[in-house]
């Protein structure tokens, strides 16, 4: 009997577990109320009013669960923009032709390493959640225009020998008479042909100060040479003769500042900003020694051209302007919009054979409205094509306030074919074609540049 009495006052092994659990609960439902009570001294309205509090704190962790969710989401958003601009700028600045279909976040190295084979195979690597480093450059295409639309990179120094060659020929005839009929002229007759050939030799730096802005600076050299033939007015001469005329020396130097307005990328244009200032270094128009007509002692029959030709405008002048590329695979299009205006001079005189000076007072050249456009196109990972169109009008000279006799607007049209291949990372060669449109363009220039990046 007394066995059987000792077994049954121990404690079976389940009710002790049971007892366990409830003692966790009750220090729960204690921690919840924050009273210590244990849940059975609560009522049914308590045990509610609990059961609504823990609900409330669940809903409150759900939402900032949603926020968190959706800021994740905005930055994987964000990195798949910054890792497709990357790939875009990459392509492009390989004249590579650019992925079909840009991959997701997830597969965008695989895929596009499997597309681009020939990329640097080790990427640096970065924090999770970081997004990759994009400078967001304009695609790089075949420079055919004076103003280059590809930025330089931040720190980086490109230097740029180019020549320049280009041919001229005009003709001019003149008649100073009557007529007696139709058929027969009394008077003068003046005709003229004048063929120009000009040479230009420049050594253009540009750096890159940050992204989306750089500077550049243009030191020419240049050699022109001219040949006028023509009869001698006033002798009766049936013979031709040839008047030559050459100059040489620095050209005028120009300063540009250029900016980068918008971020742009696939499917979006890019606007730079850039202002150019032209110096007056080179020889004017002025300096040069000119064979009068009238004005000289001793000489009526001058041919009223200068003796040596002037390597410069003789105008300082500002020109502010705008270019855009729209890439749109697997071609970009791009163009731009410019206006330059030449300061006005004061108490200008010429010097005439003999040595005289003639004043000619206040002078000021007709400022010059320009746009281009074109498009290009990358033939390979090396190669690429532009074609494009170049227009100036220019307005008419005025002196003392009043347009010079005889002065007119013209039109400068250009038909511009280019193209580059790429040597290495930091060596390409860039050839150029103009062919004129219009009568006062130069029939023929072709340009020559080779960008060096340091």
């Amino acid at each position: 009997m007394k066995r059987k009495s000792s077994v049954i006052s121990q404690p079976a092994p389940w009710m002790m577990a049971l007892g366990i659990g409830l003692s966790i609960s009750g220090q729960a439902w204690a921690q919840e109320d924050g009273s210590g009570a244990s849940p059975g001294t609560y009522s049914s309205e308590a045990r509610l009013d609990i059961l609504q509090r823990q609900i409330n704190l669940q809903n409150r962790k759900l939402d900032e669960m949603r926020q968190s969710l959706s800021q994740q989401e905005q930055d994987v958003a964000r990195l798949q923009d910054a890792l497709n601009e990357e790939i875009l700028a990459s392509a492009r600045a390989r004249g590579a032709p650019v992925p079909s279909t840009v991959p997701s976040l997830a597969q965008g190295t695989a895929a596009y390493a499997q597309q681009a084979p020939q990329a640097p195979a080790q990427q640096p690597q970065r924090p999770v959640g970081q997004a990759p480093e994009s400078d967001s450059r304009p695609p790089e295409v075949a420079q055919i225009f004076d103003q280059p639309g590809v930025l330089t990179p931040p720190g980086k120094l490109v230097l740029e020998p180019s020549l320049q060659y280009g041919y001229s020929a005009n003709d001019r005839v003149a008649l100073v008479g009557y007529t007696v009929i139709p058929a027969i002229l009394i008077g003068l007759i003046d005709v003229r042909q004048v063929k120009t050939t000009t040479a230009i030799a420049t050594l253009t730096g540009r750096y890159g100060l940050n992204n989306r802005f750089e500077m550049e600076a243009k030191l020419p050299y240049v050699y022109i040479d001219s040949d006028t033939v023509s009869r001698e007015i006033f002798t009766g001469s049936a013979q031709d003769n040839v008047f030559n005329a050459s100059g040489r020396g620095l050209g005028d130097v120009e300063l540009t500042a250029r900016y980068q307005i918008n971020r742009g990328g696939p499917d979006k244009p890019f606007y730079i900003g850039w202002l150019r200032y032209k110096s007056r270094t080179g020889k004017d128009p002025f300096d040069v020694v000119t064979d009068c007509v009238t004005r000289c002692v001793g000489n009526t029959t001058g041919t009223g051209l200068p003796l040596e030709l002037p390597t410069g405008s003789g105008f300082a002048s500002l020109q502010p302007g705008v270019t855009w590329l729209y890439p749109s695979d697997p071609v970009v299009f791009f163009g731009s919009f410019s206006y330059l205006h030449n300061f006005k001079r004061k108490d200008v005189s010429r010097t005439v054979i003999g040595g005289q000076e003639e004043l000619l007072g206040e002078v000021q050249a007709g400022d010059i409205f320009g746009f281009n456009l074109g498009m290009g196109l990358a033939l390979n990972e090396k190669a690429a094509i532009s074609l494009g169109y170049d227009q100036s009008i220019v307005g008419k000279t005025k002196q003392n306030g009043q347009e010079v006799a005889g002065a007119v607007r013209m039109t400068l049209g250009t038909l511009l074919l280019g193209g580059t291949y790429r040597f290495s990372e930091k060596t390409s060669l860039n050839v150029a074609l103009g062919v004129g449109v219009t009568r006062d363009t130069p029939d023929m220039t072709i340009t020559a540049r080779v960008p060096i990046t340091f």
